[in-house]
């Protein structure tokens, strides 16, 4: 099989893939009308990756193009905390007649526990100038900045890393993250990659680790709302990102104005879908299905998990914004 080589030598294909005339991997699902050049409503529907505004590895505009030849018809952008790569995702759209749903991932903490669970909300479609959610965005974006330079002066009494190192990493406006640091890490012989260096030294509750600030899970839903967007709390059910949302935690996020649960993710094992499709539908809620695409930052393929066409109609609807197709 063709694989498709992505920014930093990542490869788009794997066993959902086949071949196209292209040699490209055309990541369609039983049962999915895709085609490359299809526009919304039909074609294969991914709604959730990152580009180097956050801590992807492939630029806006060669996101899109990655989407467009492995046959993917409609695309979010979702970086972590920021909108900055809309403008050159939404030109290159436009060029390979890909749908775009501009997007962010915010990160949220509920409480609902008494622990506090970190949580992600896919934001869909809003508003990018809203004043409260940008001012709860650009909060988020400082304390990450000053969070990484805290863990790289803990992990450089120990490690050859500097601040220099990882901004080495980054582009001009990158919502700075661990994934940066363990890039750095990668470069400077520390660790093989991003994976390793999470499973070890930048995972929670080691002495480098630097916790940041993020709003409060419920409010972030609201935030979301009143800037015409569209909120999806995103994967959920992966315990190996920490502590998994309590179904508890779902139900108040419902009742904040949460739209829909990232069903379909591969930190998602069968009994886990099953039990947030069964828990979706208690709540009225809509079901998406996304990869979570970091270009070489992860192994997640694009188009490996995907949202039904109706599914991005009704999230359509809601929105602020429209679909670019």
């Amino acid at each position: 099989m063709g694989l498709l080589p992505g920014a930093g030598g990542a490869d788009i294909g794997g066993a959902a893939g086949r071949p196209t005339a292209t040699g490209v991997p055309h990541l369609t699902p039983p049962g999915a009308r895709a085609g490359p050049g299809d526009l919304y409503p039909g074609g294969v529907i991914d709604l959730h990756t990152h580009s180097t505004a956050s801590d992807g590895t492939d630029s806006p505009a060669r996101l899109v193009e990655v989407a467009a030849l492995a046959g993917i018809a409609t695309l979010a952008i979702t970086d972590h905390d920021t909108t900055s790569g809309w403008p050159e995702a939404a030109e290159a759209a436009g060029r390979y007649q890909v749908g775009l749903v501009r997007g962010a991932e915010i990160s949220a903490i509920a409480r609902t526990t008494g622990w506090g669970t970190g949580v992600h909300l896919l934001a869909y479609l809003h508003d990018p100038m809203h004043p409260d959610l940008l001012a709860e965005t650009e909060r988020t974006r400082d304390d990450r900045e000053s969070r990484a330079r805290r863990m790289v002066d803990l992990l450089a009494e120990d490690y050859p890393i500097t601040w220099e190192d990882l901004l080495a990493q980054t582009k001009a406006g990158t919502t700075i993250g661990r994934p940066h640091i363990a890039d750095a890490l990668a470069a400077a012989g520390v660790v093989r990659d991003r994976e390793e260096a999470f499973a070890t030294m930048l995972r929670v509750g080691t002495r480098y680790y630097v916790g940041h600030y993020a709003p409060e899970a419920a409010a972030a839903v609201r935030a979301v709302r009143a800037a015409g967007g569209v909120p999806v709390l995103a994967h959920p059910g992966a315990d190996g990102r920490g502590r998994v949302v309590p179904d508890s935690t779902v139900e108040e996020l419902a009742a904040a104005g949460l739209a829909g649960l990232e069903v379909e993710h591969r930190d998602h094992t069968p009994d886990t879908r099953r039990r947030l499709r069964d828990l979706a539908e208690s709540l009225d809620l809509l079901v998406t299905g996304s990869s979570d695409f970091h270009g070489a930052g992860k192994q997640n393929l694009i188009g490996e998990n995907t949202t039904e066409p109706d599914v991005l109609e009704a999230i359509a609807e809601q929105g602020a914004l429209a679909v670019l197709r």
